[in-house]
């Protein structure tokens, strides 16, 4: 396993991140207990959670139980200091978590304790704001993406008054360093300047979709993550599962996440599966475990921190950690950039 600084933080995390969003529905507290042991003996360091979670579906019942799974094993393992822990402020619209309203110091307030209190833990090493208020074009809302109703000053004001807070917290020892999800470059960076301008606590991670289906950090976010060392922390590096092949020619395993939900969060339309194909292609050819390959695909981008994989078993979760070290060859990148530039954006 190798490791790698997040942000300009002194912390150092596993290049592979376990992700925890089925723990608590598809999964139950004993199996989260088991892949969070599992994982750190095979190196891993860094877990990604967040308030709502699990989201197998979300629901008001569920929200928070994540938490409290990874908060009774800090608990029973008294192995607090051994993970990196990570979770996140949900943005507007979750009706059940007060009352859905948009991130602010009000919200921030009771989020974090909330937080803490469900995982046993007087500190989170990264918190992340889960998405922006202003909306942004992840979620697959690239389609009909149009920033002109936002309100700069408005938003601007906002991420004034949010790392303000952040920097109470902080101080207050509550949190170590902060992280945005799901944002964009403009975002991002008005982020960073009025976080230097003012002395707050300086973002230090991205954690946006990214594999080899959804490459939107290719570009513009790609010049941000090098410049301000601000790296990307991807999420659905399997795409919800497809590039793993569980679902080709329409199976349906059970207890998958494509039986909770059919469409995979947007994701699945006739013309993906043969976008799927190929890439499952290129992993065979070179005789590479697929999901291996995909994960492995993310980890090489110079701009990736840690990748975050989800597993509903052992088993799974042993093969994304196979990923771990593993070095694609020019041949593969090759063949993998010849299906990304038939297929740029199959979703």
């Amino acid at each position: 396993m190798r490791y790698r600084q997040l942000g300009r933080s002194d912390i150092e995390v596993s290049e592979i991140c376990l992700g925890s969003m089925t723990w608590g529905t598809q999964n139950s507290e004993a199996e989260g207990h088991a892949q969070i042991d599992f994982a750190l003996d095979h190196g891993v360091n860094f877990i990604d959670t967040a308030e709502l979670y699990p989201s197998n579906p979300m629901s008001a019942a569920t929200a928070g139980r994540t938490e409290e799974i990874i908060g009774s094993w800090i608990s029973k393992s008294a192995r607090r200091d051994h993970v990196i822990l990570a979770s996140k402020v949900a943005g507007e619209g979750i009706s059940y978590l007060q009352d859905g309203i948009e991130i602010s110091p009000q919200k921030i307030r009771g989020s974090i304790e909330g937080s803490l209190k469900r995982l046993q833990t007087d500190y989170i090493d990264l918190y992340q704001l889960h998405w922006p208020n202003r909306g942004s074009y992840h979620f697959r809302r690239n389609w009909r993406y149009d920033p002109s109703h936002q309100d700069t000053a408005e938003t601007l004001d906002h991420i004034y008054t949010t790392l303000e807070f952040l920097a109470e917290l902080v101080t207050a020892g509550k949190i170590r360093e902060i992280g945005l999800s799901n944002e964009t470059c403009w975002g991002s960076m008005k982020f960073l300047q009025i976080a230097e301008a003012n002395h707050f606590p300086r973002v230090v991670s991205l954690q946006n979709e990214y594999s080899l289906m959804y490459r939107s950090h290719d570009l513009d976010m790609a010049e941000l993550s090098h410049h301000e060392q601000v790296g990307l922390l991807p999420y659905s590096p399997l795409a919800c599962g497809m590039l793993t092949g569980k679902y080709r020619n329409g199976a349906r395993p059970a207890g998958s996440r494509i039986t909770i939900n059919p469409d995979l969060y947007g994701r699945v339309d006739d013309s993906v599966w043969p976008v799927v194909d190929q890439y499952l292609a290129v992993a065979a050819k070179h005789g590479i475990e697929p999901a291996q390959m995909a994960i492995a695909f993310c980890n090489q981008r110079p701009f990736v921190t840690s990748s975050i994989i989800g597993a509903t078993s052992i088993a799974q979760l042993a093969v994304n950690l196979g990923a771990a070290g593993l070095d694609l060859g020019e041949e593969v990148l090759e063949d993998i950039q010849a299906v990304y530039r038939r297929h740029p954006m199959p979703y």
